[in-house]
């Protein structure tokens, strides 16, 4: 994992640790959403060092004849959004762990071929 805090990488290995031990660490699913989160993350790191720098909460807009506009800081909006995202990321990949983890008293001989395909079974070749 590739985030600048470690708090937060050991974090995102202990997601991963809990996908393996559900048996999800292979999903489609999971792996595209657990990727996007990752994503999610780094921005926010990138958009939180902006805002070290420029400590502004709004900023100045000229918009018609030259007359300002206060307006929020577009850092904040971004951040904003950027967080609610990644926390609908997060609810996603706790519903992929729960319903598609392999757990003692299912019946694993009679999954389909989707199924197969979503959590990459043994059939279908892991593309990294």
């Amino acid at each position: 994992v590739y985030l600048k805090d470690e708090s937060l990488n050991k974090q995102a290995l202990e997601i991963m640790r809990i996908a393996q031990d559900s048996g999800v660490q292979s999903n489609f699913l999971f792996k595209t959403v657990f990727k996007r989160y990752l994503v999610q993350l780094r921005n926010l790191e990138k958009v939180e060092d902006a805002l070290q720098v420029d400590t502004r909460p709004t900023i100045t807009k000229e918009y018609v004849r030259g007359r300002e506009n206060l307006s929020i800081h577009p850092l904040i909006q971004q951040y904003d959004k950027t967080t609610d995202s990644a926390n609908k990321t997060v609810s996603t990949l706790l519903r992929i762990i729960r319903t598609f983890s392999v757990g003692e008293g299912q019946d694993l001989d009679h999954k389909d071929d989707l199924m197969a395909a979503i959590n990459g079974g043994d059939d279908y070749e892991e593309a990294d």
